[in-house]
This record gives structure tokens, C-alpha cells and sequence, in this order.
């Protein structure tokens, strides 16, 4: 990956995360990976739209909503997950 294409995790916090139909699903709060390897996983989501609170999400244990961080397609000024992926 290019220098110019990286994306520091500080960078991602507090974007908001969008669908490829772009229904807003809220904001990145936190990110959470995989100690050992550093991969991600989850992407944990703050301010929840009414839209994905209706979805089945995955919790932890604080009750926060977890997207996969494998359903991310597109990071710029929003990240956008494809929702199809995230179920």
C-alpha cells in the first residue's frame, strides 16, 4: 500500500460510517483487533441511527453494536460497509 493511501487507526475514530445506499449508521467510537496478529475486527459504533438499531447486530458486552470490520469496502471522508456483509 502506498504512504498516501495508509490510514491511521486515530484517523478512522469518529468518522461516520455509512452504507453503499448510504443509510448512516452512526460513527466509529472505537476499533477493535486482534492482539497478536493486529487484525481488525470490529468496528464499534457510537450515536446508532434509529435504521441500525432495527438491524441484528452483533453486541459486546457493554451492549455497544460491532461491525465487521471485513464489511469496510470504501475509508475516506466516510467509511463505508457493505451492508450485506454485515449480517
Amino acid at each position: 500500500m502506498a504512504e498516501e493511501e495508509k490510514k491511521f487507526s486515530k484517523q478512522l475514530i469518529g468518522k461516520t460510517v455509512v452504507s453503499k445506499t448510504g443509510k448512516k449508521f452512526g460513527e466509529v467510537g472505537d476499533i477493535v483487533f486482534e492482539t497478536r496478529s493486529g487484525e481488525l475486527i470490529h468496528l464499534l459504533l457510537t450515536n446508532p441511527t434509529v435504521y441500525v438499531e432495527k438491524l441484528d447486530l452483533e453486541k459486546d458486552k457493554d451492549n455497544n453494536l460491532l461491525i465487521p470490520f471485513s464489511s469496510v469496502i470504501a475509508v475516506g471522508d466516510f467509511l463505508v460497509v457493505a451492508e450485506e456483509d454485515i449480517a
